[in-house]
């Protein structure tokens, strides 16, 4: 979590941190901001101190909500860097992180760069910095990264933020139930409004963000994907289909704060009207699966003790496994869970390939079950977002029955 911040640099041996960015959602600045809301400039922490913010002097304000010390551009010397380097915004962009990094009292060792941004100009600065500062040597990292060790565990203000979008998440996955049995059924099959008028996805998707925003959350991709389409576990369902009696939709919503910030993710599948025998009975496999995960999890113990217990029930079943064949295509196709917080996908892994990973106090993550048969029409998931509470139990931050048939108006 955040306080282990020091800690994890002193392990890196990282002498002081430098976050770049623009003005899209920057995790790691966030996370050592509090989410100010600044469109680009630099974040510096030497070890063992607090961080700082360099922005623009229009950002001042903005930036001083995050209870950092601020600087701006012309207080580390721009304009005096831009005449010096006659106009090349390049080399005063590396002078000013040169003289950030010495306001820091950092005058030589190891930076780890974070952030993001574009990509190409972060890499060519550092590439100059190193070449004009040889007393710093510039440290990217591989794999798990000094913020994906720190997010593994939520503090108790992470939590509570989480919970809050969990609560606004789950109500809107109801007010689209409720949107949605609103409707009836014409002889066709076709789901319609009062006026005879086909229930599109692209309707349900407006109205689910319209849902959001009211909410203060906006949408990051969500998934409302119908018959076939729900067979393949990413596809986002095709606005122009019409909502059928009789066919699964596979549901998965996964927000985040209005503007950046923590995320939910959750799913459900509905069948409108009735389910197929099919569909009913995969959907039973996949509760029995979601329970047996459930029941398995401990503190301590690995992540991939959950997946195991999973892939043990379908296989039961008969269903298709990655563990049985990393190549299926159908059946159970993908790893339980992952963790949630800042970013969708965060650490630990909940799959039978993590070795590793084990389950710890402030953990937040998701369990998702699910079953595909593209060529059967259908596929099947459910998913709750967890954490695990100070006491080392596991405890649900989704709010939403997990009834697979939705009834319409008759």
């Amino acid at each position: 979590m955040r306080s282990d911040i020091d800690r994890l640099m002193a392990t890196r041996q990282l002498d002081a941190l430098v976050i770049a960015g623009d003005h899209d959602f920057n995790p790691p600045r966030h996370y050592l901001t509090d989410g100010a809301h600044v469109t680009g400039g630099l974040v510096v922490k030497k070890r063992d101190e607090a961080p700082f913010m360099v922005v623009n002097a229009m950002e001042v304000e903005e930036a001083a909500k995050s209870g950092l010390h601020v600087y701006t551009y012309q207080d580390l010397g721009w304009v005096e860097l831009m005449q010096k380097f006659e106009g090349d915004r390049y080399r005063a962009a590396v002078g000013l992180w040169a003289n950030a990094l010495a306001r820091a009292g950092v005058e030589s060792g190891r930076v780890g760069i974070y952030g993001s941004g574009d990509l190409s100009t972060i890499l060519a600065v550092t590439h100059q910095l190193a070449a004009d500062y040889p007393q710093y040597e510039f440290v990217g990292e591989q794999g798990l990264t000094l913020f994906d060790e720190a997010a593994i565990t939520k503090d108790a203000a992470e939590i509570d933020r989480i919970r809050h979008v969990a609560r606004r998440t789950s109500d809107v996955v109801r007010a689209t139930w409720d949107y949605i049995s609103s409707h009836k059924q014409a002889d066709n099959g076709h789901v319609v409004d009062a006026n005879g008028q086909p229930l599109t996805i692209g309707a349900v998707k407006r109205f689910i963000r319209l849902a959001l925003i009211e909410r203060e959350l906006e949408d990051t991709g969500m998934i409302f994907a119908q018959g076939r389409d729900g067979g393949f576990p990413h596809s986002r369902g095709e606005d122009d289909d019409i909502l059928m009696v009789g066919q699964a939709i596979v549901f998965d919503l996964f927000p985040r704060e209005l503007g950046g910030g923590y995320h939910h993710d959750m799913t459900r599948t509905w069948c409108i009207g009735h389910a197929p025998a099919a569909v009913q009975q995969a959907y039973d496999h996949v509760i029995e699966a979601f329970n047996r995960a459930v029941a398995v999890f401990g503190v301590e113990k690995p992540t991939r003790l959950m997946d195991e217990a999973v892939n043990d029930v379908f296989e039961a079943y008969g269903h298709p496994t990655l563990r049985q064949n990393p190549a299926t295509t159908t059946g159970y196709m993908h790893s339980l869970g992952h963790g949630v917080g800042l970013k969708i996908h965060e650490m630990p892994r909940i799959s039978f390939m993590a070795q590793e990973d084990h389950f710890q106090i402030g953990n937040v993550f998701t369990i998702e079950p699910g079953l595909y048969y593209p060529e059967q029409g259908f596929g099947i998931r459910i998913e709750d977002t967890v954490y695990v509470a100070e006491n080392g139990e596991l405890v649900t931050l989704t709010d939403v029955p997990k009834d697979l048939v939705l009834p319409l108006k008759t």
